[in-house]
């Protein structure tokens, strides 16, 4: 029980990281705060892996290959995707795409690595991405989409397509690799790349203009958003398989809604409440084990 417990966290904590990018939007570029996010969270990570392990374990070149696609679909690639994308699409109709993320996450787990997929599983799954969407789009689910898809939509797809691959990768990886290295390794591959962007977007010359209300969000981002939040979504993968630990996705935006009911003072509709509920119900079925007659 204790690994759906943490799985919850995970997705409060994540809840919370729209808030602290809605915060850091004011003053501080995309790559900038990705950087700093994943600088911070590498050296929280190398400092775990000094004290749990006496440090890193040695890769060879397929081991270098494995943690560089890690570091390139989870770090890199999500946020570019991600910010790229939300220059132009609203945020709400971005989440509802990204909640996405289970149903591909276990068709792929399925064919790729045998996990059963049941009729139950997926009733619990379309349970929760109903929820999901629900909640963010308020009760009317239909208006998101009545525009038709953009490529701003066509990016923000982008997103589930790099998280789903940093999730499989992430569980083939861990046949020789802990979660802590894993997430360590994607964390440093992944600041690397988005380093040169950082510094073209503005970083040093931006640096000065940085308030603590930033450091702060950074501070978030980094150590409970990526270091704390990261490695408790792959010990799940791990114990309880990809497609089981990938519904839990579905509480991001939701939780994403209540901080930001709480912290920024945003409306709070019956809708979310259903949605919460259409939420836990599909989580329960997924992860519930049908009984025998």
């Amino acid at each position: 029980m204790m690994v759906y417990g943490k799985l919850i966290l995970t997705a409060l904590l994540w809840g919370g990281t729209f808030v602290a990018g809605r915060l850091l939007s004011n003053g501080m570029g995309a790559f900038s705060a990705a950087f700093l996010r994943f600088l911070t969270a590498s050296v929280c990570m190398m400092w775990v892996m000094h004290n749990r392990s006496g440090g890193l374990p040695k890769l060879d070149k397929k081991g270098w290959i494995g943690v560089c696609l890690l570091g390139a679909t989870g770090v890199f690639a999500y946020n570019a995707f991600f910010f790229t994308g939300l220059q132009t699409v609203p945020a709400g109709r971005a989440a509802v795409i990204i909640s996405m993320n289970p149903i591909v996450i276990t068709l792929l787990a399925a064919l790729l690595f045998g996990e059963k997929l049941t009729p139950r599983k997926g009733i619990g799954i379309c349970l929760s991405v109903t929820g999901a969407t629900i909640a963010i789009s308020r009760g009317d689910p239909v208006s998101l989409f009545t525009g038709g898809l953009t490529s701003g939509d066509l990016t923000i797809f982008g997103c589930v397509a790099s998280w789903s691959a940093y999730s499989l990768l992430g569980k083939r990886m861990m046949g020789f690799l802990t979660p802590h290295a894993a997430i360590t390794y994607s964390c440093i591959t992944g600041t690397i790349m988005l380093l040169p962007f950082a510094l073209y977007e503005g970083l040093v010359t931006d640096f000065a203009g940085y308030t603590v209300t930033h450091y702060l969000c950074i501070a978030y981002l980094g150590v409970l958003g990526t270091v704390i939040g990261f490695t408790w979504f792959y010990e799940a993968i791990h114990e309880i398989g990809a497609s089981r630990a990938a519904v839990f996705i579905n509480f991001v935006p939701v939780a994403g809604i209540l901080c930001g009911w709480f912290f920024l003072g945003e409306s709070l509709a019956l809708s979310l409440l259903v949605g919460v509920a259409l939420v836990v119900s599909g989580v329960y079925l997924t992860n519930s084990v049908a009984r025998k007659v």
